[in-house]
This record gives structure tokens, sequence and C-alpha cells, in this order.
């Protein structure tokens, strides 16, 4: 699926973790804590924007990497160079064109110059507009330890992050400072913090099993509307304080049926991991809980998310603390047809999944429901309406070859609508063309109508 399961919903948002965005040349945001990710901008393993550049140069034949955001600066194309200083050390940098920019200031040199205007006039102007520059290192302290600095657009001097990333035997701990921090919002508006620092915690293993998470979030200064309108309310969840969560959950993956057979001998899939059809169920169940202490505390007594959530919550406006804990569910059905071997349609994969982000209000809305059928009463529709799970539906086909096409779309069920009782929301629709040299890895290409965003990726070890 184009968004992963190990996003985790809760009533005080998804898991702080990098998401790809087009906003900006480093190609990252995050989301804002207590919105659901928009579809299309998901993260696989981490692999920074440099080296996945790197990789379209170097193996790909593709010097030139392109973006799109139709409220940023439209068009945009990427190029990276990648530089081995020693075998523990690496220095880029980063140049980003953006093409809107440059069709415009020709077209306003064009009409300088024939009313006379020489082009060296305001030359250096346009390159600047025109062009953004970026570096970065990383370097390796130890084979399991990592430090990450990179500063995007230098020319304005307005961007930076340093990241050091830790690997213990089943944890993996990241450390990480922005300045600013951007962040998106569930209507795909972005926003930058000042300052922004993390630590981060999380257990790494079994696909199947006991896993945990650990985040601490700090934000200072106030937010502000990244390139957009600044009539739009500041989320309250990025306001300044210092916010702690903690999350155990367990998973538990199930197959109906799967078939190992009929594969072509010495042929080689085009994705290891969608070699063999079968349907298979998934269930996550786990429990979360957060503190928050500053004005980002305030979120917890937002009149609509209380009436959403029955879960337990404490608030002291005169401290500034907040206190949240509920329970979580997510059920994920897939069904695939097909070895991804030969040339044509031999891929067929059809997944939904079912969330549920409060296990309060759910678990209050089936006891409300069972009562009402028990004294034959009619159920009400806000109460059946709180069963009712955020559901993701994804399909996808082969075309030909390697390549393969996919469409992610949210599904809304709304009782209270007579006339679109089910609504097909946010959509995604993709590209996928398979590296069949590597195993399992792919470069995507996705476009979110909805939010008029493309970007092309590259993703490692995915399904």
């Amino acid at each position: 699926m184009l968004r992963q399961m190990r996003w985790l919903t809760d009533r005080e948002g998804r898991w702080e973790l990098d998401v790809e965005s087009p906003a900006t040349m480093e190609g990252t945001a995050r989301p804002v804590p207590g919105d659901p990710l928009p579809l299309g901008l998901s993260r696989g393993p981490r692999v920074t924007r440099t080296k996945q550049l790197d990789f379209f140069h170097r193996f790909m034949a593709s010097p030139l990497v392109p973006s799109f955001s139709a409220s940023r600066a439209g068009l945009s194309l990427h190029h990276a160079h990648l530089l081995h200083l020693a075998h523990n050390w690496s220095f880029t940098i980063l140049e980003q064109l953006h093409v809107q920019k440059l069709v415009t200031a020709v077209k306003e040199k064009l009409s300088n110059h024939r009313q006379g205007v020489p082009w060296s006039n305001d030359l250096e102007r346009h390159l600047h507009d025109v062009i953004s520059l970026g570096v970065g290192t990383e370097f390796l302290i130890t084979p399991d330890t990592a430090l990450l600095l990179e500063l995007y657009n230098i020319n304005k001097g307005d961007r930076g992050k340093a990241i050091i990333h830790h690997k213990l035997p089943q944890q993996n701990i990241t450390l990480a400072a922005s300045w600013p921090g951007l962040f998106v919002d569930k209507q795909g508006v972005y926003w930058d913090v000042p300052l922004s620092l993390s630590a981060d915690l999380a257990s790494v293993g079994s696909s199947s099993g006991l896993s945990y998470h650990l985040l601490l979030q700090q934000n200072s200064g106030e937010p502000k509307c990244f390139g957009g309108d600044e009539t739009n309310d500041v989320p309250l969840a990025l306001l300044p304080g210092l916010c702690a969560k903690a999350a155990i959950s367990i998973k538990r993956s199930i197959d109906a049926w799967r078939k190992k057979e009929d594969k072509l001998k010495m042929v080689q899939p085009y994705d290891a991991f969608l070699s063999d059809p079968h349907v298979s169920f998934t269930g996550i169940v786990g429990a979360v809980a957060s503190g928050s202490l500053g004005d980002c505390s305030k979120r917890i007594i937002v009149p609509d998310e209380m009436r959403k959530s029955n879960a337990f919550r404490v608030f002291h406006e005169r401290n500034k603390f907040a206190a949240f804990a509920d329970l979580f569910a997510s059920v994920t059905f897939t069904a695939q047809h097909g070895n991804f071997q030969r040339l044509f349609l031999d891929l067929t994969r059809v997944s939904a999944r079912l969330d549920i982000s409060s296990g309060s209000l759910f678990l209050r809305g089936a006891s409300r429901l069972a009562q009402d059928f028990f004294f034959s009463r009619r159920p009400d529709l806000e109460t059946f309406c709180d069963v009712c799970p955020d559901v993701i539906v994804s399909l996808q086909q082969q075309i030909v070859g390697p390549f393969s096409f996919r469409v992610e779309s949210s599904v809304a069920i709304d009782p209270r609508s007579p006339d679109h009782f089910v609504r097909v929301g946010d959509s995604v629709f993709a590209i996928d063309w398979a590296l069949k040299v590597l195993g399992s890895a792919k470069a995507t290409a996705w476009y979110s109508p909805k939010h008029q965003e493309a970007m092309v990726e590259l993703r490692f070890f995915e399904v």
C-alpha cells in the first residue's frame, strides 16, 4: 500500500516520521499530530533524498528527477552530486531548478530585450530565484551510528536539518533537529515551526509480535504557514511545548491461502515480495499514551476532538499540562493473483485496510448499538458513525513487464447522508517500475489530484 502499516493512528496523530513531500528540495515533511497523513505522502525505509537522487543518476540514466507542487513552485527538477571523501564520510551538493520560474524569467527577458534592456540586467536576481542549492554531509561515527547534516536553499539561508541514527540489536534511536521543521496537516497545508527537536526510539525486527515506540517532541517559536494562506488556523499541536508519546502494539498476520507452485522455472520475479498469489489478513491492536507541556497541550480540549473520542483525558490550563490515553486497532485484507514473472497481466493485487483510531470511542459505540438491538430501539446515526472505521482501499495491476499501475483511495461511510452513504475521498495514482536486479525495489511516480502534488521516488523492500 502507498501508506505503510507502521504509521499507526491515534487521536494524537501519527508517529512523526518523515514522509515524502515535493514542497521543498529536502523532499520530506512530518504529519501534524492529530491529523491523518495525506495519501501519497509516504516514506519507506530510511533512504535520504540525496541518495535517492544519486541512485537515479547512476543506475537509471536520469540526470534530472522531477517533482510537482501546484501550490508551491510548480514543476521542479532535482540533481545531486555525491562525493565520497573517505570510507565513512560523504559530501553532497543538491540543485533544484524551478521550471515555472525559469519560464517566467525567460518571458520577462524576451519582453525587455525587445525594449532594448540588456540581458545582463537582473540576471543574478533571476538565477537566485530559479536555482536553489543545498549541501549535506554524512559521517559514520561507528558502523551503527551515523550523523547527517543538511542545509537547504543556502543561497537564501533558510532551512537546515541535523540527524543522528543509532542502531541497537532490537531498536533504532533517532535524534533530529530541524530549523525550521516542516509539517503537513490533513488538508495538505504546510507549516514551518522555527525549531523542532525530537528523540525517537522504535523497536525493529520481526514483522509480527510485540512492538513499541517512544517519542519526545519539542517545538519552539510561532508556527507559520509555508507558502500558503496566512488566514489558515495554526494547528494547536504545533504550538510551542514538549510532547512525550508512547505506544505498544501486537501484530499478527495470517495466510488464509498461499500458492507457491506454478512459477516459471529459472525466471526471477520482478519483485520477490510479490511473487506468491495469496489471501492474507493482518491485525494490529495496541494502546497509546501521551503527555503535553506548554501551549501545545491546548489541543486536548478542542471541542470537536473531545466529541470524537471517549479516551482518557486530563488537562490543567493553569499549568499548561495535558495527558491522553486510548486504544487503537487496524485490520488489513490482501488478495493477490499472479506471480509477477510474465510480461503481461501477471499481477493483480487488492488491499483494504480498516483503521479504528479510537478504541474507546469504538467500544462505547458498539455497546450502545448492542443495547439498541437488544431493546429493539432504532440505532442512533451518530453512534453508528462512531463504530465505522476509516477505510483505505488499494488496487495494483501489472501493465507490462516491470511496470504496474496503482491507485489508493480513502472511503468514508456516512449513514447521515442518504445520497452519499459511501464516498470516495482522497485518491492517489502511481506508476511503479520494479527494479528486478535488486530483488525488491521500485521507482515510483505518484500524483495526488486533491493536493495537486507529484513526485518520483525510490522504495526498497516494500509491498
